[in-house]
């Protein structure tokens, strides 16, 4: 009997080990198949969606570009003399701008969507800000005080076109 259980001890053994071994190597050859399809999904992917990403870096980088404030007030003209209509007029023409690219923000990572925000909400506090002072009287006085403010300092706008051109650096 002993020798019996010693036998198939000697059996058994050697094929529990191969069916272990076999078993790792069926379980690794999976896992690498499955990281490789995951790798091949994932490349194809890219290759559709990098054209869509960087067509939504580039919108939004004309949004910044077409609410600079020396742009917008080339772009935008006064349809009369009245200070806070022109006023309405330049920020109404930004947030239609800004909800037309609204849909781009699926494209981009959270901070840089946080930076376009940023630089729009900057450009109207600007403009906001220019026209509440006493001196300015008409459209035309708060279109040259906006210029003025300009000189001194960047546009609002560039910090995100920076920020913009920063990430699709790091794509490529």
């Amino acid at each position: 009997m002993e020798q019996q259980l010693l036998n198939l001890l000697m059996y058994t053994i050697p094929s529990l080990v191969t069916g272990s071994v076999a078993y790792l190597f069926f379980r690794e050859h999976m896992q690498n198949e499955d990281e490789r399809r995951k790798f091949n999904i994932m490349k194809s992917l890219s290759k559709e969606s990098l054209p869509v990403r960087l067509q939504a870096y580039e919108r939004l980088a004309l949004f910044l570009e077409r609410i600079s404030p020396n742009k917008l007030l080339l772009r935008v003209a006064p349809l009369s003399s009245d200070k806070q209509a022109y006023e309405d007029l330049l920020i109404k023409n930004i947030e239609q701008e800004f909800e037309h690219n609204l849909a781009q923000q699926i494209y981009l990572s959270d901070n840089c969507w946080s930076v376009v925000n940023a630089s729009k909400s900057a450009t109207i506090q600007l403009i906001r800000k220019v026209g509440v002072s006493d001196k300015i009287d008409s459209a035309n006085k708060l279109r040259e005080a906006i210029l003025n403010e300009m000189l001194d300092k960047p546009a609002p706008s560039n910090a995100g076109l920076h920020y913009i051109k920063q990430e699709v650096g790091e794509i490529w």
